[in-house]
């Protein structure tokens, strides 16, 4: 199914999906350090395999398709819609629901919206990363069309994420993990977080259909005729990615025992 999925995007090369553990691990190194860059990037990862984003999705390049800006992320408490731009931080933090909407993203029906609850892990969870990123970028008063995946240090500039930080940092992370998932990092690159999102959805027994809907693959047009942004669509998806997102490989003969 996923090799399917594959053909219709067209992606230059045929990466693995990420397990869930090494991008927890790479979550946890990047709160322990409080480093801006490496919050910035965990973050990023993080929103790219709930919602199951492209690279040019989740970095701050345009590529083939659009980066996610600030104005097109909304926080909820409860059905409390929250305005990004100017609430208060605690109601940021305390928030229970995180909405994108597309634009001029790449094979999305321009205005819809589509959300993910709290995924039940305090850090790996795209409402905690939407807060996180929407707090830091508020902190330097970027405007509403800055790009999420981006970033400041002051008194330097603000900079993007860009595809190639984050193949560093998933690389340097499968370096360290990888051989016991049967992972090498030549395996992964920014381009395995689709991979990983939907793989995780399908070993937490998700329908395929329901997959492609979410990650918006055109295997089948009808699709676009279903409404993603329906919520009972989107109820829990969250919590069931961690528990699918726990998967390994079975090495090759590249993989050192």
């Amino acid at each position: 199914m996923l090799a399917a999925y594959r053909k219709i995007d067209d992606p230059p090369a045929r990466v693995k999906p990420i397990p869930l553990p090494i991008l927890q691990f790479i979550m946890h190194q990047a709160i322990r350090s409080q480093q801006v860059p490496d919050l910035a990037i965990a973050d990023m990862l993080c929103l790219a395999f709930f919602f199951l984003l492209r690279p040019g999705e989740y970095t701050g390049v345009v590529t083939d398709t659009q980066p996610f800006c600030i104005q097109d992320v909304t926080l909820y408490i409860g059905s409390l819609r929250l305005n990004t731009m100017v609430a208060p931080l605690e109601q940021l933090q305390a928030a229970t629901f995180v909405t994108l909407e597309f634009t001029t993203q790449k094979n999305a029906v321009r205005g819809e919206v589509i959300g993910l609850t709290r995924s039940g892990d305090p850090y790996f969870c795209p409402v905690a990363a939407a807060s996180r990123r929407v707090t830091h970028l508020r902190s330097w008063n970027a405007p509403p069309p800055q790009p999420v995946a981006s970033y400041r240090c002051p008194p330097a500039a603000a900079r993007r994420i860009t595809a190639q930080d984050l193949t560093r940092v998933l690389r340097l992370a499968t370096t360290l993990l990888g051989p016991v998932h049967g992972f090498l990092p030549q395996h992964v690159s920014a381009r395995s977080l689709r991979a990983s999102g939907a793989m995780a959805l399908l070993c937490a027994d998700i329908d395929p259909d329901r997959i492609r809907l979410i990650g918006r693959w055109r295997s089948d047009e009808m699709l676009r005729y279903l409404h993603v942004q329906a919520e009972p669509v989107m109820r829990d998806l969250s919590p069931r990615m961690l528990q699918g997102g726990r998967f390994a490989l079975l090495p090759n003969r590249d993989v050192p025992p």
